[in-house]
């Protein structure tokens, strides 16, 4: 599998350079196209900050500039993964396009693979799965959690209100433990998902809220 750090790269260099950002506008609108041309230069004030620093304003970022809304209030869809451009162009997702967005920003900022995954919880709170990010600032230490519900970036052990179920990144899946680390398994729904996910990048796909084109004036979006 290509090296998912080589290919954030790539793809931040191809969006700067290709027509997508142009058609966004016309899909999502002024605020839209702001959003995702912020995310753009926010990326390119962030690249020479110390790790840490980089984590915690990324975090807040996307909790800043997405609003929550589930699949089906957005995309009409039972589950659906968007991609960056799409959450931005919106101004909205579910926790799934909050990590998905958080973690493509950490790893184009040049933050090792190994130290992100992706984490399916247990949130008490609402009683029902829920998605973070997990950051790992040394192999051997608990991991931070980067999450949309408490925005607040605490240890993994710190976070009560969670149960982890499994973690993953682009390389792999993991059945999850207390601190998030566990035993590499195949063939995922997730893993999927997010296969599918990284081919809409590349084909430049962009979906419309509802089908509804945001862009247009005469096309309100409900939300």
């Amino acid at each position: 599998m290509l090296s998912f750090y080589v290919y954030s790269q790539d793809t931040i260099n191809y969006l700067r350079n290709s027509e997508i950002i142009e058609r966004a506008k016309q899909h999502y609108g002024k605020d839209g196209h702001n959003r995702i041309k912020q995310w753009l230069r926010f990326i390119d004030a962030s690249i020479d900050k110390n790790e840490w620093r980089q984590v915690h304003l990324v975090n807040n970022f996307f909790n800043e500039h997405i609003k929550y809304k589930t699949d089906n209030e957005l995309w009409n869809k039972n589950d659906y993964w968007a991609t960056p451009i799409e959450s931005l162009g919106v101004g909205m997702g579910d926790c799934e396009d909050y990590v998905i967005a958080k973690y493509f920003t950490l790893i184009a900022l040049g933050i090792p693979e190994e130290k992100i995954r992706f984490m399916y919880v247990r949130q008490h709170t609402i009683n029902q799965p829920h998605m973070v990010l997990i950051y790992f600032p040394e192999a051997d230490q608990v991991p931070f959690v980067l999450g949309n519900f408490n925005t607040q970036l605490l240890p993994a052990n710190k976070r009560h209100d969670l149960t982890p179920i499994y973690s993953f990144n682009g390389q792999g899946l993991w059945l999850a433990k207390a601190k998030g680390l566990g035993n590499k398994v195949k063939n995922s729904s997730g893993v999927s998902a997010w296969d599918t996910m990284l081919k809409r990048i590349e084909k430049g796909e962009l979906a419309l809220v509802n089908g509804i084109d945001t862009g247009d004036e005469n096309n309100v979006s409900p939300f």
